[in-house]
């Protein structure tokens, strides 16, 4: 008779994996014992050598759906002739020891529970129903480890059945910490916002579905926040939803019925199929389909101006499903809340700061920890992260080494999300958002103090970025804390470093809209050779400073204004030009001369912008990114063109302006010459360099460059490496100050 301990780390709690355990130890006649602790998971088994074998093996290959095991710590130790095998409770926190066990993200309802809400029974539409397999996680959880008293489950008192199933361990819901059911969970309540008060129904979720139907815009709460909700296909109500959100353009997600509704709306391939009804639930970027397939599933206009991609999704919690049982047409689906703001994660803000809303749909069990919809989208048969959160943050990114001191890094202003590191673990944050109001710096401050609250974290070295002005710097200057800081783009091609576990040099590809600059300018076309700069795009003067990045035609009339006297580019028959006045263009070249609030930039995105300008696809934009995915919408296949361009003593310059100034052209052929040309620069800089590559930055979401790219490195035999499961723009930028301070 032999007898071991196992420390077991990884996602082991609130995922089944003790009644696993107990299960598996049964199975192969052992004795002993597991319990959480602090630290992940403790099992203590005595019985044959080969029964532990067999127990062993099974670990790995017979794992719960949510489980993941990422270190084990095996110790033989003293066999004491114990007959059962028993799941114990937590054991009582370490003073010693400040705790690693991981938290768990939330998690889409399994098919099991959504059967469940269709049988008889006290689970019979239950909009809460979940098991140990789905359901909340992180926007429950005050504190580990993960026990009901540490969630905002604690304050409903389990029914006598629900208690049985939860002390069961051979029932699927046993120490499921949100279990409930019709007689003891969370209630439903209907609100009219206008006079706040409840309307009393006996069928909500279909007097839910008329109120859509009818043309209202309603708040529904879902598993990390608000969602702001009305009928898809209706274009007044789409109209106001507009007005009021101060979003003249940006696309809104959808959520549809089922795959079959999204496939009547948008191109949908075995990979975005498979992340669409993964327990993830991300909002997917699909390809719009030029015409609609034969089940009339009609959205409106505007819910995706001027683009060819919509984003969309599935039901992921009960409530969800329930909804749907009464509604036909997709529905908007966007996070409740104001600009920039976080998520609003209670009824009260509803009613405060989204007056237009006409009713709420809450229910009374309290989100701790707001969390928004995560977006993806398949490139290259592979998934590119755009906003890491529901489903797949908190993330683990595990370190080949341990790391001697608690680090905190901070991230970018925006699509903010922080990370910290622990012995051999980095952990991300969900998103948090762009850092441009109180509003969202107190979300911020407060997604930093619950991740110290989780794991009794205080940081001993921050690490911020170098931009003087970022709320993030500013807020680490103030901590008292020793500190360092690392180039945003140099961040951009470690944080891909780190998914991969890539150490060494590579040729890195760092382009996005703006960052902080080692020389103080505003970079955002930068070519890194190991940890060295050695190529940048030709920097361009942004008129009006910050306003350039909203009116993409201050870039290309700068461009102009490089080539061609005040007086010529007065001539000019261009639109980008009679979208001034004469006088705007005089005072603007006045800047463009005296360099008055005219900051040089070598962005990328900025590029982008003026050939939005240039081909008269956008003067304005609206939203960051507006003009990639225009340009991206505007892409031939046909057209294999590309512009000259120029590399000199580094710097590349793409003879864009001279190109206009001296052809003609039209919307397709600029944009689609544009797009080659950077997959051009791209590949010939890369065979020139004979390095494996890594592509970071915002730039790099644009699907089309991506894709081209990709195809063309296949065809070259260059390797090639982009985030798959970590955010490629600014939500990566904290996960890369982090692995770039580690490893240098």
């Amino acid at each position: 008779m032999k007898r071991y301990k196992y420390l077991i780390k990884g996602q082991v709690q609130g995922v089944g994996f003790r009644p696993f355990i107990y299960k598996s130890a049964l199975y192969f006649k052992l004795a002993g014992f597991v319990k959480n602790d602090i630290n992940g998971v403790e099992i203590e088994v005595e019985g044959r050598q080969a029964d532990i074998e067999l127990f062993e093996e099974s670990l790995y290959s017979k794992l719960p759906p949510l489980a993941r095991i990422d270190t084990v710590e095996k110790t033989e130790i003293k066999p004491i002739k114990e007959k059962n095998f028993t799941i114990i409770q937590s054991s009582i926190e370490s003073k010693n020891s400040y705790k690693t066990a991981l938290v768990s993200p939330d998690i889409a309802t399994c098919k099991e529970c959504l059967a469940d809400i269709k049988k008889e029974g006290r689970y019979h539409g239950y909009f809460a129903t979940n098991c140990t397999n789905c359901g909340p996680r992180y926007s429950i959880i005050k504190s580990v480890p993960y026990d009901r008293k540490n969630s905002s489950m604690n304050v409903f008192e389990m029914c006598s059945e629900c208690k049985e199933a939860y002390e069961n361990p051979h029932d699927r819901r046993y120490h499921a910490q949100p279990i409930s059911c019709n007689n003891c969970g969370p209630k439903l309540s209907l609100w009219s916002v206008k006079d706040k008060t409840q309307i009393q129904t006996a069928t909500v979720f279909k007097t839910v579905a008329t109120l859509i139907k009818d043309g209202n815009i309603l708040a529904i709460k879902g598993i990390g926040g608000f969602h702001i909700v009305c009928d898809a296909s209706n274009d007044e109500a789409l109209k106001r939803l507009r007005v009021f959100k101060n979003r003249p353009a940006k696309p809104f997600a959808i959520m549809c019925r089922d795959l079959t509704q999204i496939k009547s709306l948008a191109e949908v391939n075995e990979q975005e199929e498979q992340l669409l009804t993964c327990k993830e639930a991300p909002i997917v970027i699909l390809k719009k389909l030029t015409c609609q397939n034969s089940l009339h599933v009609q959205i409106s206009s505007s819910l995706a101006p001027n683009i060819d991609r919509v984003g969309c999704f599935l039901p992921y919690s009960a409530l969800h499903h329930l909804l749907f049982e009464h509604l036909a047409h997709p529905i908007v689906a966007t996070s409740a809340n104001l600009g920039d703001e976080p998520i609003i994660i209670n009824k009260e803000d509803i009613f405060k700061k989204l007056s237009f809303v006409d009713f709420v749909l809450d229910f009374d069990r309290e989100i701790i920890n707001g969390v928004d919809d995560s977006l993806v989208q398949v490139i290259d048969g592979k998934t590119q992260i755009l906003r890491l959160a529901r489903g797949y943050a908190p993330k683990l990114v595990k370190l080949p080494f341990k790391s001697e001191k608690k680090i905190l890094a901070v991230g970018a202003n925006q699509k903010n999300s922080i990370a910290f590191v622990m012995n051999d673990n980095i952990i991300v944050s969900p998103h948090i958002g762009d850092l441009d109001s109180l509003e969202a710096f107190g979300y911020f401050e407060r997604t930093l103090e619950t991740f110290k609250r989780f794991y009794d974290f205080e940081p001993e070295l921050i690490i911020h970025d170098k931009h003087p002005n970022y709320e993030t710097t500013k807020w680490a200057k103030k901590q008292n804390k020793e500190l360092l800081h690392v180039g945003h783009h140099l961040a951009h091609i470690y944080a891909c470093k780190a998914e991969f576990g890539l150490s060494g040099d590579y040729l890195g590809f760092s382009f996005d809209g703006t960052g902080y600059g080692d020389d103080e300018t505003l970079w955002g076309g930068e070519i890194f050779v190991g940890d060295k700069r050695k190529y940048s795009f030709k920097q361009i003067k942004l008129l009006g400073g910050e306003k350039a990045i909203k009116e993409p035609r201050r870039i290309a009339l700068s461009m102009l204004f490089e080539k061609l006297s005040l007086d010529e580019v007065l001539k000019l028959d261009l639109e980008v030009v009679k979208s001034f006045s004469h006088v705007e263009i005089k005072m603007l070249h006045q800047s463009y001369v005296k360099d008055l609030n005219a900051p040089k930039s070598s962005s990328v995105g900025r590029l982008f912008d003026a050939v939005a300008s240039f081909s008269d696809i956008a003067q304005t934009i609206s939203y960051e990114g507006e003009s990639g995915l225009l340009c991206e919408s505007h892409y031939d296949k046909t057209i294999g063109d590309s512009f000259l361009y120029t590399i000199t003593d580094g710097i590349i310059e793409i003879k864009i302006a001279e190109f206009v100034l001296s052809n003609s052209y039209d919307k397709k052929l600029l944009n689609s010459m544009f797009i080659n040309t950077l997959v051009k620069i791209i590949v010939d800089i890369s065979k020139r360099e004979k390095l494996e590559v890594i592509l970071g930055g915002g730039v790099f979401q644009n699907k089309t460059l991506l894709e081209l790219l990709t195809c063309r490195f296949k065809k070259e035999k260059i390797s090639y490496f982009f985030q798959e499961k970590t955010a490629i723009n600014d939500g990566g930028i904290a996960l890369g100050q982090l692995n770039y301070v580690i490893n240098n």
